[in-house]
């Protein structure tokens, strides 16, 4: 997918990545054309990281009238999903080609019984580099700041193999 194509792609936020990269300071890492983020979610963001939402650094489009979807209604005991995961969840299925954008584990399970695509925080910090908006080092080093600067919950495990790949692949290293 050319540069151009990717920044066009329909992408709806979930809240996880939108307050794990303002906490990081990296919301120009969303460098959508759009970003859709649902009611829920909006209200959500807007809760724990209110000037995320304000950020001119990414077009953030709030979406409040969200098609219901069955599909999504049937999937929400099975996960446990919230209001904000069954908006996101939703509005995807109703823009075919969107990709979720979301930390959470059972989104992701449930987005992928649906066919749809799914990033979170980790990926978007990876997909910088290719994008050219951060070098490898300004990438490992927002990977460093996790655990200290972001309230991402992510096993250390996770997050050591995560950079250990990275390393590997831009800097030759382990």
């Amino acid at each position: 997918m050319g540069k151009t194509e990717a920044a066009q792609r329909i992408v709806v936020a979930e809240a996880g990545p939108l307050i794990h990269l303002d906490e990081l300071d990296s919301l120009d890492l969303l460098d959508f054309s759009e970003v859709l983020v649902p009611d829920a979610v909006w209200n959500e963001v807007a809760r724990h990281r209110p000037d995320a939402l304000a950020n001119q650094q990414v077009n953030l489009c709030r979406q409040t009238e969200i098609p219901a979807s069955s599909r999504v209604q049937t999937l929400t005991p099975v996960f446990g999903l919230h209001q904000g995961e069954r908006e996101a969840l939703s509005l995807c299925l109703a823009r075919p080609g969107a990709m979720l954008l979301t930390d959470d584990a059972a989104a992701r399970l449930a987005a992928d019984s649906l066919g749809i695509a799914a990033h979170g925080t980790l990926g978007l910090i990876l997909r910088s580099v290719r994008r050219k908006l951060r070098t490898a080092e300004q990438a490992l080093k927002l990977l460093a700041y996790i655990p200290e600067r972001c309230s991402l919950h992510i096993r250390p495990t996770l997050l050591e193999h995560t950079v250990r790949r990275a390393q590997a692949e831009w800097l030759g290293t382990e």
